[in-house]
């Protein structure tokens, strides 16, 4: 499976149909970019925004961040030609909508191969109806190109006629089972939206649960709020420190034959010190694209 050390702490939805969107995202400061060409595009619109899309993203000039493209559905009639035209755009990763089984995630391969898509271009699976719920194992575990799982959890409320909630306990089920799923087969993933621009303190409790839960990062509608999920899905420099320092202890204690170690009164096992490692790769990985981008 794909590596999920690749920083996914802001993922901001940008639409097709905006030229000037899509040039603004090249000097955004979030981790990844979603130029959409489904529900941000207007029928007459589609045929344009996957022009722009393709022509914005093979002129280059976005850094290091992830560029995702998401595709109407494959049994529209722009699914095809989106996936045909973006496969050798120079794209980082194809974003297909309410997929619903395994055989969705087959069928987008093999177009996206008969288009010339490169071995590294990815797959992410919008995870937003009742039945990609119940089957989020089979759908993590589809192909060798899935990178990334992104709830959709607008049209998921919807379909549970369910409602939004500050606590989010009518989707909590949902977003569990999708997070086993993605951790299970060694993919990423990321929250869904936060629909209230106004909120700032729901949205910031949005992204301390969303952390606490296990998710990589969160989509957002606004670059104005890439600050804010950028430093709650961040580790802090206080998690950095002390991770550093127990991965030290361990590796002193290691070299003694000590399995565990104590320090400042914890006991330290190996499995803290592999989620310190990975919290310590994470913070080098965001330094690395904070710097590439700044270039």
């Amino acid at each position: 499976m794909i590596s999920t050390a690749r920083p996914r702490r802001s993922v901001l939805y940008m639409p097709g149909s905006n030229a000037r969107a899509l040039e603004k995202g090249r000097g955004l400061p979030a981790d990844a970019l979603i130029l959409d060409l489904e529900d941000a595009v207007a029928p007459d619109a589609k045929a344009l925004a996957r022009d722009q899309i393709v022509a914005a993203v093979s002129q280059g000039g976005y850094g290091a961040r992830e560029i995702i493209v998401r595709v109407n559905d494959l049994d529209t009639a722009w699914g095809s030609d989106d996936v045909a035209a973006i496969a050798s755009c120079g794209a980082d990763a194809i974003l297909l909508p309410k997929v619903e089984s395994s055989a969705m995630v087959h069928e987008l391969e093999a177009l996206m191969v008969a288009s010339g898509a490169p071995d590294d271009m990815t797959i992410m699976c919008m995870m937003e109806t009742p039945l990609g719920m119940l089957r989020a194992d089979e759908i993590s575990m589809a192909s060798k190109r899935l990178s990334c799982l992104v709830m959709g959890t607008s049209d998921l409320v919807k379909d549970l006629q369910a409602a939004h909630t500050p606590e989010r306990l009518p989707v909590l089920t949902s977003l569990g089972l999708c997070i086993l799923a993605a951790r299970a087969h060694g993919l990423a993933i990321v929250d869904g939206v936060h629909l209230d621009l106004q909120d700032d303190a729901g949205f910031a409790a949005s992204c301390v649960q969303g952390r606490e839960l296990g998710f990589d990062g969160k989509t957002l509608i606004h670059p104005k709020t890439i600050a804010a999920a950028n430093e709650a899905f961040a580790p802090g420099v206080e998690e950095i420190a002390w991770s550093q320092k127990i991965i030290a202890a361990h590796s002193e204690a290691a070299a003694e034959g000590k399995g565990v170690v104590v320090v400042d009164g914890k006991l330290i096992e190996n499995l803290h010190v592999e989620s310190a490692q990975r919290l310590v790769a994470l913070a080098g990985k965001i330094e690395e694209l904070s710097v590439a981008n700044a270039e």
